[in-house]
């Protein structure tokens, strides 16, 4: 799901970058989210087997990089898109930028998360969460909040961050969990509920990083603002690049958001079937088990094993809040300029 640039950092990233769609066969450009990751030794066995070397492309925040690909699909700058989430899905089908390909292994994954007539491949799952620091929950007379309707309480004034819907996909997704929850047209709808939140001091920002690492307080946070709309996986990638047998932050599982990234074949490209391979690889076992201590989802392979700990330290929400995709882009602009007018 965006999401953990500096831990990253700590880690083995891919950080070339390309300017131009490649024309050769022994080369591809990846376009991707800025919290894309893959372990150093598992891309480097992609190269070794298929003499392909690969190129990454940072795009920043999923909706970032969805508008700049389809800004650009009459000159594409890259053979592959990796990371469209269900929430932009549909967009960015409907402005015909990929070329359909269904992978070898695709029997080998979840049915349900297919896409009809296979113009994109998923590759993760993962849940938007709202995070909390659990230090500055730590004192008596403040519990955590429970549910989306405890954090337009005055006793959480001045506590949630959030991210920006119109261009950060994880913003979006939790946009889409609030009007799951309170619906539209209701006697108190979402657009209620959001007024309260901006009447309760809510921060908001253009994108994951800046949230979690600029005003959240928790984990490696520099904030003061103690709730974040994050993932809920965020707790293990804490454990793991701090060094520390507990999680310094916490997961409310109320008003969860399933996401679903997928990766598909730029239109446009001319890499070919040096780009049907990289789908291929990137459904194979050795990525989809590098997935979880890289990007911190979960694998789309039911057969690929989990790292001990983040099935530990990661919550996996019970009901997280879906929504068909057909409605998501029926009323995502409208929904997101709803949004940006109670905002102001």
């Amino acid at each position: 799901m965006t999401k953990r640039l500096r831990w990253l950092a700590l880690g083995v990233v891919v950080t070339a970058v390309a300017v131009a769609c490649s024309s050769r066969e022994d080369s591809i450009v990846v376009m991707t989210h800025d919290s894309f990751a893959v372990s150093e030794e598992v891309l480097a066995s992609f190269t070794d087997e298929t003499g392909i070397t690969v190129e990454i492309l940072r795009a920043g925040d999923g909706g970032t990089m969805v508008n700049q690909a389809i800004l650009t699909k009459d000159n594409p700058l890259a053979d592959v898109l990796f990371g469209v989430d269900n929430t932009l899905l549909s967009r960015a089908v409907d402005a015909g930028i990929f070329t359909a390909y269904r992978p070898p292994g695709a029997d080998l994954l979840d049915a349900g998360l297919l896409v009809p007539g296979d113009p994109v491949t998923p590759v993760d799952v993962g849940d938007v969460c709202l995070n909390y620091d659990r230090a500055a929950f730590a004192a008596p007379g403040l519990p955590v909040p429970e549910s989306l309707s405890d954090l337009t309480d005055p006793a959480y004034r001045g506590m949630l961050v959030v991210e920006d819907p119109a261009t950060s996909t994880p913003g979006l997704a939790f946009l889409l969990a609030t009007i799951t929850v309170f619906g539209e047209d209701t006697a108190y709808d979402w657009h209620d509920y959001w007024t309260d939140l901006r009447a309760n001091d809510i921060a908001v920002t253009a994108g994951w990083e800046e949230a979690y690492y600029g005003q959240f307080s928790g984990g490696a946070g520099e904030g003061t603002r103690p709730l974040v709309v994050s993932y809920a996986s965020s707790p293990p990638a804490e454990v793991l690049f701090g060094e520390l047998s507990e999680a310094p932050t916490g997961v409310i599982t109320d008003g969860c958001f399933r996401q679903i990234e997928y990766v598909g074949i730029l239109a446009g490209s001319d890499a070919g079937a040096a780009a049907q391979q990289l789908i291929d690889f990137f459904i194979g076992i050795a990525f989809q088990e590098d997935i979880p201590l890289t990007m911190f989802v979960f694998p789309v392979r039911p057969d690929a094993a989990l790292p001990a700990l983040f099935a530990e330290h990661t919550t996996v929400p019970d009901h997280p809040a879906v929504m068909d995709p057909g409605r998501i882009d029926r009323n995502r602009q409208r929904w997101i300029a709803e949004w940006t007018e109670i905002m102001r």
